[in-house]
Formats: C-alpha cells, sequence, structure tokens
C-alpha cells in the first residue's frame, strides 16, 4: 500500500500548503485531495478527512499535526528531525490547539477563500455537487 497523505482539495490554503510539501518536501507519500480519493479504500470516513489532514498506510492513521508529524519523518533526513520533534507527546499535545486555530481561521490566511470556513456539504450545494 502506498503512504497516502490526505487534505482539503477545496480550500485554497490547503492546496497551496500541499503544493508546497510536493515542490519541497520529498516524501513516499501520495499527496491527494481527500475528495478526489477513495475514502473507504483508505478507511477514512468523510467526517475524518473533512476534520484534518490525515496521514494513511496499511493498519495505521495519524490526523491533523500528528499526520504533518509522520509526513516530516518519511521525508529527506533534514526533514526527519522536525518530524521526530513533533511526535514527541508535550509538542503533539501543544500544536493540536494550533493546528485546530489555523484549520478554524484558514479562510482568513494567504490563499485561503470563504469556502474554506464551509462544512463540505455546504461547499456541495453552493457548487452544484
Amino acid at each position: 500500500m502506498t503512504h497516502t497523505f490526505l487534505y482539503d482539495g477545496d480550500c485554497a490554503f490547503c492546496t497551496k500548503a500541499a503544493q508546497f510539501l510536493e515542490k519541497h518536501v520529498r516524501t513516499t507519500a501520495e499527496v491527494t485531495p481527500w475528495q478526489w480519493a477513495d475514502l473507504a479504500g483508505l478507511g477514512v470516513s468523510q467526517a475524518q478527512a473533512e476534520e484534518a489532514v490525515i496521514w494513511v498506510e496499511a493498519n495505521y492513521q495519524q490526523a491533523g499535526p500528528d499526520a504533518i508529524a509522520v509526513l516530516l519523518r518519511r521525508a529527506q533526513w533534514y526533514w526527519r528531525p522536525i518530524g521526530w520533534f513533533l511526535s514527541f507527546k508535550l509538542v503533539s499535545k501543544a500544536a493540536w490547539p494550533v493546528y485546530r486555530l489555523i484549520s478554524r481561521n484558514r479562510h482568513k490566511l494567504p490563499g485561503g477563500t470563504a469556502a474554506c470556513s464551509l462544512p463540505q456539504a455546504e461547499r456541495d450545494r453552493l457548487t452544484g455537487r
């Protein structure tokens, strides 16, 4: 199974962050929008995918900053120390509130759009999906 890193492809801020990852962080993962992924095949629910970025590999999943930590640990050698640092329990605990703050306000960040603040069902209704 390929490693997969899921992000919100309807969010411009998230997409820009994923593009940065693809350009600067060589990883073993397929970085893909959750909207284009086979969520059932990956063992991920839509609710989980809407909640946070997700790292998926065989019998193992992480979300939010923990997913980012795994991705960095599986990247080039110079990203790995950051991934290991983010993996420390106290750092991870501190990272979650920061992640949630950014996630809730991503529509206000550079590259963010108003759509970033809407739940997926509302985005689907507006776009006719």
